[in-house]
């Protein structure tokens, strides 16, 4: 029998986005007022002139957060997911948490899956702690008594033992995270989903978040699957990674080298800031060009590291002193 727990084939996800388009084919982006304004504008005008020029129908364009993916993860594994803002990590763990649907491929799960994306997901804010506590496991097919048995190792964890019977609305954003992870990570789901949402906690919380997902994955043998921007994280809690990029599976593999494929794509982005180039049509006094240097590698800072900053200036008149903010 296959002890793989998710199996993803050929899977996109696409999106459509409207751009309202004028006579002279420029894109023009509208808040909802300026909507409605000008459909008042455009009733008065077409009372007083009716054949006034109209604005053109909104044109639609098709945008893929995820493109051909497909990738396959064993019972017991825990796999770090990463990539730029944009990649599709979160519609990629919004698809496996069926929240969306994905517009092609196939997706196949085996087991329950317990998710936590965004703050707040999954709990009803009127309802206490308490009673989220219940509803969550109710959710997941637990049993009531199956939910008590696991009820004050949920508390204890969370550390939200005063504020268990006030409705979660009133919890700090660090609270409803602590309870929400608490929730998903001991009412016993085959699969767990995180998302960056961690890092709403301190770090004594993440620190311990960590350690219960690495004793989720090797010590219970249940699957974890973990986006992060820390790859000190990532780097700690898995040994397989998954890299996007635009959509699509850059690396699959040994978590270190998708690590330093990540880092070096930063790096090229963060040289092209670094360095400063001043038009060629510019006069006056100014800075011609600069640049950073960091023990690093260029543009990349670590605390407590040296950083120096060279430029050159392009001074019309001599200069006895010069200050620099």
């Amino acid at each position: 029998m296959s002890d793989t727990v998710i199996r993803v084939e050929n899977l996109g996800k696409k999106f459509i986005i409207a751009h309202q388009l004028n006579n002279s084919s420029h894109h023009s982006y509208k808040a909802l007022r300026d909507v409605i304004t000008d459909g008042a504008k455009s009733l008065t005008k077409s009372l007083i002139k009716p054949n006034h020029q109209k604005m053109s129908n909104p044109a639609r364009e098709e945008f893929w957060a995820l493109k051909d993916v497909a990738f396959e993860i064993k019972q017991g594994e825990a796999i770090g997911v990463i990539g730029r803002n944009g990649a599709g990590k979160s519609t990629l763990l919004k698809v496996l948490s069926r929240i969306t649907e994905p517009t092609k491929g196939r997706i196949s799960i085996k087991g329950r899956v317990a998710s936590l994306l965004e703050v707040g997901t999954g709990f009803h804010p009127e309802l206490t702690g308490r009673e989220n506590i219940f509803l969550n496991g109710s959710v997941l097919g637990m049993s009531r008594v199956e939910i008590k048995k696991k009820f004050d190792e949920i508390v204890a964890f969370a550390e939200v033992e005063k504020f268990l019977d006030t409705p979660v609305k009133r919890y700090s954003s660090g609270m409803y995270v602590r309870l929400a992870f608490s929730v998903a990570a001991h009412l016993d789901p085959e699969i767990l989903i995180v998302d960056e949402v961690l890092a709403v906690g301190d770090s004594a919380f993440q620190k311990k978040c960590l350690g219960k997902m690495g004793d989720v994955s090797s010590k219970e043998g249940r699957t974890v699957l973990f986006v992060s921007h820390s790859m000190q994280a990532i780097a700690q809690l898995t040994k397989r990674c998954i890299l996007l990029s635009k959509g699509k599976v850059q690396f699959d593999g040994a978590t270190s080298k998708a690590v330093q494929l990540y880092l070096c794509g930063q790096k090229e982005d963060i040289e092209a800031r670094a360095a400063y180039q001043a038009p060629k049509n510019k006069t006056g006094n100014y800075v011609a060009w600069a640049r950073v240097h960091t023990s690093e590698g260029e543009g990349i800072h670590c605390w407590g590291k040296p950083i120096t900053f060279e430029f050159a200036l392009n001074i019309e008149k001599p200069h006895e002193s010069l200050s620099f903010s």
